[in-house]
């Protein structure tokens, strides 16, 4: 099977690189790695066991796309807007459902600095003492 840059995945390819994303390890070194070069190396050699031949270039750009359209459809989702979808939206939900989103939050002095949130659970309110 020849794969070039502009080669559109597959069905099968896109839920080969979900089955791969999904395991626990490697969804863990992704999250909050911005090197991350050597992972989809690694990604890319587990998705080729599997008979996809794609390398780590292309496999860090489909999850970015990837990632990207569920975030898009999950804010539409929010919003109240049901009629945007995606394909796989269930199975990247269900991957990226627990991942920690960095967020700022204003603290007493004007400042701002990240703390980490649930993609799915609502902030909770801190007490004011």
């Amino acid at each position: 099977m020849e794969s070039g840059a502009g080669k559109h995945w597959t069905e099968e390819e896109v839920k080969a690189l979900l089955s791969v994303w999904s395991e626990k390890n490697i969804r863990k070194q992704l999250h909050g790695t911005l090197r991350n070069k050597g992972i989809f190396i690694y990604i890319a050699k587990r998705l080729q066991e599997l008979g996809v031949c794609r390398d780590w270039k292309q496999c860090r750009a489909k999850y970015k796309n990837l990632k990207y359209e569920y975030r898009t459809v999950k804010y539409a989702h929010n919003s109240g807007d049901v009629t945007k979808t995606m394909k796989f939206f269930h199975d990247l939900d269900a991957i990226l459902r627990y991942e920690p989103v960095t967020q700022l939050a204003a603290e007493e002095n004007g400042r701002c600095s990240a703390t980490e949130t649930q993609l799915n659970t609502s902030p909770t309110t801190d007490s004011v003492q």
